[in-house]
C-alpha cells in the first residue's frame, strides 16, 4: 500500500492509493440512539443477505474503496466524530458480506468492532454486537480452523518438537520425567501429538512420565481438557500421564518432580497480557522455575505499540486478518459452512476484541515483530535456542500434507503458505504470501 497507509497494508493484491482523512467535524460525546438503531438495522440486512452476494468477486477499485472507507471510519471513531462514524459504518454494512470476497468478509467484522467502540460497555447495543459465541460454538470453530488450516498445527508441532528435543537432551538425568507448564492450555489440542511421540519413545523397561500443568479460563473448560487428554493417553503404552488444571492467574506454587525436564509453553499467550510490565512479571516467574526449554509462538506484525495509537493498531489488525481471511479462502471451498463458522465464532471474535481493545492495553504487545519478542526475552534473562533441522522439515511436511491449500512456497516468493527460517536459525515463521503470520522460537535461562 502506498502513501500514509504504509507499504503493502493488505496481502490481497489490492492497488491502494493515498489515504486522505475526512475533515474534522464537531465532536459528539455520546452516540445517538436513533442512529445506533439504524446501524443495527443495516447490520441485520447484511446478515440476511448472506449467501446472495455476487460470487464473481470485487475488482481492485472496489476493494480499494472498501479499505479506504474502513480507515476513514476508524479515523472518525478515534476522534469520536459520531456523525461521520455512523455514516461510514452504514456504508460498510452495505458493502460488506459474510459470504463474499475475503475483503468483504473481513470488513463485516471490523465494522462490528468499530460500531461497538462507539458505545459504552454497559449499553445493550454493545452487548448485542460483542455477544460471545456459546462454548460449544467456540470449540466447534476452533477445531474447524485447526483441521482446515496449518496455522495452529504449525504452532503446536513446532513447539512440541523443541520440547521433545529438550527432553531427549536430558534423558540421562531426568529419570524419564517431563513436566510441561502451559500458560494457556485452552482445549489441549497441542498435547496429543506430544503424548503420542513420548509413547512411541517409551518402552516397558523405560516408561516415561508426563505431567501437564495447564492454566485455563474456567474450571469447566479445564475439566473437559483433562478428560480429553486423559482419554487419549489411556491408549498410549508405557506412558504415565497426569494433568493438573489451574485457573489463569492462580498464585499457588507449582510443584516440580526432582530432576524432571521442565518445559514452559507460551503459545499465543504473552500478547494477551495488558502491558510490558505484565510480560516482564510473567517471564520473571517462568525464569524462577529454571525450565530446560521455553517455547514461544506469537503472531507477527509491525508493532502493536507504535506511536500512532488506535489507528496504528487498527491498520495492523486489518492487515493481519485480511491475510488470515485470504488464506482461509484458499483452504476451504467458498460454500463450505465451516468457513463461516470459523470466521463468525473465532476470527470475527478476535477482530472485535482487537478493535475495542483500549486503555492501558494500548501499550500491549499485539502483532509485534520477531525482534520485539527477542528483545523482551533477552532482557528478562533468556537466550535463544536454535531450531533444529527436524523442526523445519516437520513444518514443511505439514504444509505438503495440507495439499488442499495452495502450493507450498519453499522460497517465500509470496504465493500461498510458506516456511521461513530466521534469526540465524533461531526462529521459524509460517507465512501467507509475503506476510509472516506466526513465528516460533525456543528459549532457556541465560544463567
Amino acid at each position: 500500500m502506498q502513501g500514509e497507509m504504509g507499504e503493502d497494508l493488505l496481502s490481497l493484491r489490492l492497488s491502494v492509493g493515498r489515504f486522505e482523512p475526512t475533515k474534522k467535524r464537531k465532536r459528539i460525546d455520546e452516540p445517538n440512539e436513533k442512529n445506533l438503531v439504524l446501524l443495527l438495522q443495516a447490520r441485520e440486512r447484511m446478515i440476511r443477505l448472506q449467501g446472495s452476494c455476487n460470487r464473481h468477486g470485487l475488482g481492485d477499485d472496489q476493494g480499494f474503496q472498501l479499505v479506504r472507507l474502513l480507515l476513514i471510519c476508524a479515523t472518525a471513531v478515534d476522534r469520536r466524530d459520531l456523525n461521520s462514524s455512523t455514516d461510514s459504518i452504514r456504508q460498510l454494512y452495505r458493502l460488506a458480506s459474510l459470504s463474499g470476497d475475503p475483503i468483504q468478509r473481513v470488513t463485516a467484522y471490523f465494522a462490528d468492532g468499530l460500531m461497538a467502540k462507539l458505545m459504552t460497555k454497559n449499553s445493550s447495543f454493545y452487548t448485542t454486537i460483542m455477544a460471545d459465541p456459546s462454548p460449544e460454538e467456540e470449540f466447534s470453530a476452533f477445531t474447524a480452523l485447526y483441521r482446515a488450516s496449518p496455522y495452529y498445527q504449525f504452532a503446536h508441532f513446532t513447539a512440541n518438537q523443541a520440547i521433545i528435543e529438550a527432553f531427549a537432551e536430558a534423558e540421562q538425568s531426568n529419570g524419564g520425567c517431563l513436566h510441561v507448564v502451559d500458560f494457556d492450555v485452552s482445549y489441549g489440542l497441542q498435547w496429543p501429538s506430544l503424548i503420542q511421540s513420548l509413547s512411541d519413545k517409551a518402552t516397558a523397561l523405560k516408561p516415561i512420565s508426563l505431567r501437564i500443568t495447564g492454566f485455563g479460563r474456567s474450571a469447566e473448560e479445564l475439566r473437559d481438557t483433562e478428560t480429553r487428554l486423559s482419554s487419549f493417553a489411556d491408549g498410549c503404552r508405557n506412558l504415565l500421564f497426569e494433568f493438573e488444571g489451574r485457573l489463569t492467574g492462580e498464585k499457588q506454587e507449582i510443584q516440580m518432580k526432582k530432576n524432571a525436564t521442565v518445559a514452559v509453553n507460551l503459545v499465543f499467550y504473552l500478547h494477551t497480557l495488558k502491558n510490558y510490565s505484565q510480560i516482564c512479571t510473567t517471564l520473571f516467574q517462568i525464569h524462577a522455575l529454571n525450565p530446560s526449554i521455553v517455547t514461544l509462538v506469537e503472531k507477527e506484525g509491525n508493532g502493536g505499540c507504535a506511536p500512532g495509537g488506535f489507528l496504528s493498531r487498527f491498520m495492523e489488525s486489518l492487515h493481519y486478518f485480511a491475510a488470515m481471511f485470504d488464506s482461509l479462502d484458499d483452504c476451504l471451498h467458498s460454500k463450505n459452512r465451516e468457513r463461516l463458522r470459523i470466521e463468525k465464532n473465532h476470527l470475527g471474535r478476535e477482530i472485535r476484541s482487537d478493535v475495542v481493545f483500549d486503555g492501558e492495553s494500548e501499550k500491549g504487545f499485539r502483532y509485534q515483530r520477531l525482534d520485539a519478542w527477542k528483545t523482551a526475552m533477552e532482557r528478562n534473562g533468556f537466550k535463544g535456542v536454535g531450531m533444529s533441522s527436524m523442526s523445519v522439515i516437520q513444518a514443511k511436511l505439514l504444509l505438503k500434507i495440507k495439499s488442499h491449500c495452495s502450493a507450498v512456497d519453499d522460497h517465500r516468493t509470496g504465493t500461498g503458505f510458506g516456511i521461513s527460517e530466521r534469526d540465524e536459525g533461531k526462529a521459524i515463521s509460517l507465512g501467507w504470501q509475503d506476510r509472516h503470520l506466526i513465528t516460533a522460537t525456543a528459549w532457556r535461562p541465560a544463567d
